[in-house]
C-alpha cells in the first residue's frame, strides 16, 4: 500500500463542527462497582469461584459499548462479587483515542481499547507506561464499511465520497488498510467522527459511508446501508485488529492479585458468551441499550478467546508484541505515530501473568 497516499488522505480530512466533536475526550458515564446504573439488567451474579476478600484495591476501569465479556462482567457485578473489599469504578468511553487520553492524564488503571490505539499509546510520541493484559476479541465482520448508496458494492464506488470513522480506532486502521490496498487513499475524504455522532451525519446526508462497529453499524444497515467490506477482509489481507484491555504498569506491579481475579471473571464471562449466549445477550443488551435478540448477530462478528487461548504462544504467551510492532509500522506509514519502538519495547508491553493465572 502507498504510505504517502494515506498521509494525503488524512490531510484532506473534513474539519466540520461535527468532526470537531469527535476529538473531545470525556467519559460518558461513571458508576461504582458496576451495579445500579440505568443500563443494568438487574441480574447480579454470585462469584463463580472462591471469593478473595484479601484484595482491597481501588481500581478505575474504562469500558466501551462493545459487545464482549467486559460488559457481562460489569452488568453482573462479578468484580464486586469476587472481590468484596475492592472498590471498582467504571467509566464509559466513546473510543479508544479517549481511553488513551485518560491513561495519559493518569485517570485510568485498566481500560478497553482497540489494538491500533493501544499501539499508539505504546509508541512515540506518547510512550505511555501501559501493558496489554487481555485480548477481549479478534475483530471480524463486527467492524465494517457501510455505504448509504445501495448501488455501491465495492470500494471503487466510494471514489470521491465522504467516509466517517473514529480516528485512531481499529476501524480507522482497517479503513486505511483497505483504501491503501485498493489504491484509493488519495480519492476519498475521511471524517473523524465518534460512533454516536455518525447516525445523525448519515441521516443528514453529511457523509456517504462509515467504517464503524455495533450498535452504530446495525443502525446504519437497518436504515438501508449496504456492507461493502469488513475487518474480517482486512485481517485476511494481513491487517488483523483486536479489542484489548491495557493497564497502567505501576498498577499491575502493585496489584498482581487483582489482575488475576479480574482475568478470571473475564474468562468466566467468555465461557458464558460461548455456552449460554441467550443469557449473556440479556446482560450485554442491557449495557448496550438494545434488545437481547439484537445482540446475537453482533456477537457473531467477533472471536472470543479464553484465558487458556490468550496464555498460549499464539497470543499473549507468545509474540503478540510482534503483532503490535507490525501495527506500529503501519501507523508510522500513515502518520499515526512519530516512530516505531524497538522489538523489546513491544515485547515488554505484554503482561501475560493475569491470563496465565486465570487459566491455571
Amino acid at each position: 500500500m502507498e504510505r504517502q497516499g494515506m498521509k494525503s488522505a488524512l490531510r484532506r480530512t473534513i474539519s466540520t463542527g461535527i468532526a470537531l466533536t469527535a476529538v473531545i475526550a470525556a467519559a460518558t458515564g461513571c458508576v461504582e462497582s458496576g451495579r445500579g446504573d440505568s443500563g443494568s439488567s438487574g441480574q447480579a451474579a454470585a462469584c463463580p469461584f472462591p471469593v478473595d476478600d484479601s484484595v482491597s484495591t481501588a481500581a478505575r476501569i474504562g469500558y466501551q459499548a462493545i459487545p464482549n465479556a467486559d460488559l457481562y462482567v460489569k452488568d453482573k457485578g462479578l468484580l464486586q462479587a469476587c472481590l468484596p473489599n475492592a472498590k471498582v469504578t467504571w467509566s464509559q468511553f466513546s473510543s479508544g483515542a479517549d481511553v488513551v487520553q485518560a491513561f495519559g492524564a493518569g485517570s485510568l488503571d485498566i481500560g478497553t481499547l482497540g489494538s491500533s490505539p493501544a499501539t499508539k499509546a505504546l509508541s512515540a510520541p506518547l510512550n505511555l507506561p501501559v501493558r496489554v493484559l487481555w485480548i477481549h476479541d479478534v475483530i471480524g465482520k463486527s467492524e465494517s464499511l457501510v455505504a448509504k448508496d445501495k448501488s455501491i458494492t465495492s470500494l471503487a464506488g466510494l471514489r470521491g465520497r465522504r467516509i466517517a470513522t473514529p480516528f485512531g480506532s481499529t476501524a480507522h486502521y482497517s479503513l486505511l488498510a483497505a483504501l491503501g490496498k485498493a489504491g484509493l487513499a488519495n480519492d476519498v475524504s475521511l471524517i473523524n467522527m465518534k460512533p454516536d455522532a455518525i447516525p445523525g451525519a448519515w441521516n443528514g446526508d453529511q457523509i456517504d459511508a462509515a467504517w464503524v462497529w455495533d450498535p452504530t453499524l446495525s443502525k446504519l444497515v437497518e436504515s438501508g446501508g449496504t456492507i461493502v467490506t469488513s475487518s474480517a477482509d482486512t485481517a485476511a489481507a494481513g491487517a488483523p485488529t483486536f479489542d484489548l484491555s491495557v493497564a497502567d504498569k505501576k498498577f499491575l506491579d502493585e496489584n498482581a492479585r487483582f489482575a488475576v481475579v479480574w482475568a478470571k471473571v473475564q474468562d468466566y464471562a467468555v465461557e458464558r458468551l460461548r455456552t449460554a449466549p441467550d443469557e449473556a445477550a440479556v446482560s450485554i443488551g442491557a449495557q448496550l441499550g438494545v434488545e437481547p435478540k439484537l445482540v446475537g448477530p453482533q456477537l457473531a462478528g467477533y472471536t472470543y478467546l479464553s484465558a487458556k487461548d490468550q496464555a498460549s504462544v499464539r497470543y499473549l504467551g507468545g509474540d503478540f508484541g510482534g503483532t503490535l510492532r507490525d501495527t506500529a509500522e503501519f501507523l508510522l506509514g500513515q502518520g499515526g505515530v512519530d516512530a516505531v519502538g524497538t522489538e523489546q519495547v513491544y515485547r515488554d508491553s505484554i503482561y501475560s501473568d493475569a491470563a496465565e493465572g486465570a487459566s491455571s
